[in-house]
């Protein structure tokens, strides 16, 4: 997925409805997420829905898969994987999704869907760090 493609189409979204509608469209764009990952370890908890999060680290950077039974969630986990697949995970731990706010993603969120998007961005971060933590223990 671009980031910046999606960056633009989501700024020309002007009602919550549309907004939603893309969400479900980017949820049903994500591949599909291995059976074997779907474990407690890789849920995402503080969701409303069961998501599942997980990150392979390759030649130094982060790429992220994810599945849940929520397209809005799918949707969500989505527009971050977007932005931060292919990133060290020092670049995701220094550059939280401030993006979010200039979007005005959460006007048209539930204070439940929006403390979701903030749990699948920490559970990013604590996979940043895990593989921060391991690449800088073998280096």
């Amino acid at each position: 997925m671009d980031f910046e493609l999606i960056k633009k189409k989501f700024s020309s979204l002007t009602s919550p409805d549309e907004r939603y509608s893309y969400l479900i469209e980017l949820g049903r764009s994500l591949p599909a997420y291995p059976i074997g990952l779907q474990t407690p370890e890789h849920q995402v908890s503080g969701c409303q829905s069961t998501l599942y999060l997980s990150a392979e680290l390759q030649n130094g950077t982060l790429f992220f898969k994810a599945q849940s039974n929520s397209l809005i969630s799918a949707g969500l986990a989505a527009l971050l994987i977007a932005a931060y697949n292919g990133q060290t995970p020092e670049a995701i731990l220094k550059n939280p999704p401030h993006f979010l706010q200039e979007l005005g993603i959460f006007a048209s969120l539930s204070p439940n869907r929006s403390s979701g998007l903030a749990h699948i961005y920490l559970k990013m971060k604590n996979l940043s760090l895990k593989s921060f933590s391991l690449s800088t223990h073998f280096s």
